[in-house]
């Protein structure tokens, strides 16, 4: 099976153009659900992403035992302090305040989560967010952990439910929990399950691991881009980052059209490798972290 991948001229088909008289406001509003205690680190992370993609603004919605922690390492963002269990993951009773506090700073685009757990608490969280948030939505990490652990169908019913169009971001391990299936390795293994899942959930999926997928149902590309240097702990967090920024600014500047979901993954995945090739190159595939990708993101984006 030959998989296309896209021209450098096809992925700035979802890079928002800037100009003089832009303002942040252009370039939309981030809202990121992420975190728990111990894990304040994947919020970090995709916060950096999100803002080094150029949205024109990001919050983060952290328990509120890490807000002062998120704000501090970054200070570039605004954060939202959400009620927190004993053990320190989102509690269920948040979501309204999360709600309306999109409806108020009129969010664009979320995501949610990077280190969230897949705690009782955090689950229930989880469900009512998405059934209820009328955002579009990144969904990535323990968002999906929790989903796999529901009903196939209710999920499928939940999220083609939703008004708004969602992004999920599987690695292999995930896809075979989500999916009820054993972990797709093959090239058209892994075909068939970026399909499945992009058709049984009615949005856009993207299978990360080597030769990155990414599928809208109807349309499957493969990104190239990216080494083993990307096989470290918060590499994922970067890229849920990453794609939610872009796709902020696809929705909010209104500057762009086809199908935002699946040009913002596409571009999301291909950054994201070509930031990692980068560190390598320089720090080798041992030494270079997911810090590193935030950092070389602004290379990946001038090789655009």
């Amino acid at each position: 099976m030959t998989l296309k991948s896209l021209s450098k001229t096809e992925l700035r088909e979802g890079l928002v153009e800037r100009f003089p008289d832009d303002h942040k406001g252009v370039f939309g509003h981030a809202l990121l659900v992420a975190g728990s205690r111990g894990m304040a680190g994947a919020a970090i992370l995709a916060a950096r992403a999100a803002l080094r993609s150029g949205a024109g603004l990001v919050t983060v919605a952290v328990p509120a035992g890490l807000a002062a922690t998120v704000a501090g390492a970054v200070p570039s963002a605004l954060t939202l302090s959400l009620p927190e269990n004993p053990g320190g993951a989102f509690r269920p009773e948040g979501v309204e305040r999360l709600k309306q506090y999109a409806k108020d700073r009129r969010a664009t685009a979320c995501a949610i989560g990077p280190g969230l757990s897949t705690h009782p608490d955090a689950a229930r969280f989880v469900l009512h967010a998405l059934s209820g948030l009328a955002l579009p939505c990144v969904v990535d990490a323990d968002a999906l952990n929790i989903l796999a652990a529901q009903d196939p169908a209710g999920v499928a019913q939940m999220l083609k439910a939703r008004r708004h169009p969602c992004v999920f971001t599987p690695h292999p391990t995930e896809m075979a929990r989500l999916l009820k299936s054993d972990k797709a390795e093959s090239e058209g293994a892994r075909f068939k399950a970026v399909e499945r899942l992009s058709r049984d959930w009615g949005g856009v999926a993207l299978l990360k691991g080597r030769k990155t997928l990414v599928s809208s149902g109807t349309r499957t590309v493969v990104n190239l881009s990216g080494g083993p240097g990307l096989a470290k702990a918060g590499s994922g967090d970067v890229l849920t980052g990453l794609v939610l920024g872009l796709w902020t600014q696809a929705l909010a500047s209104g500057r762009l059209d086809g199908d935002l979901a699946f040009k913002s993954a596409a571009l999301g995945a291909w950054l994201h490798g070509t930031a990692g090739d980068l560190a390598e190159k320089e720090l080798t595939a041992w030494a270079a972290t997911s810090e590193d990708l935030v950092d070389f993101l602004p290379k990946a984006f001038k090789t655009l």
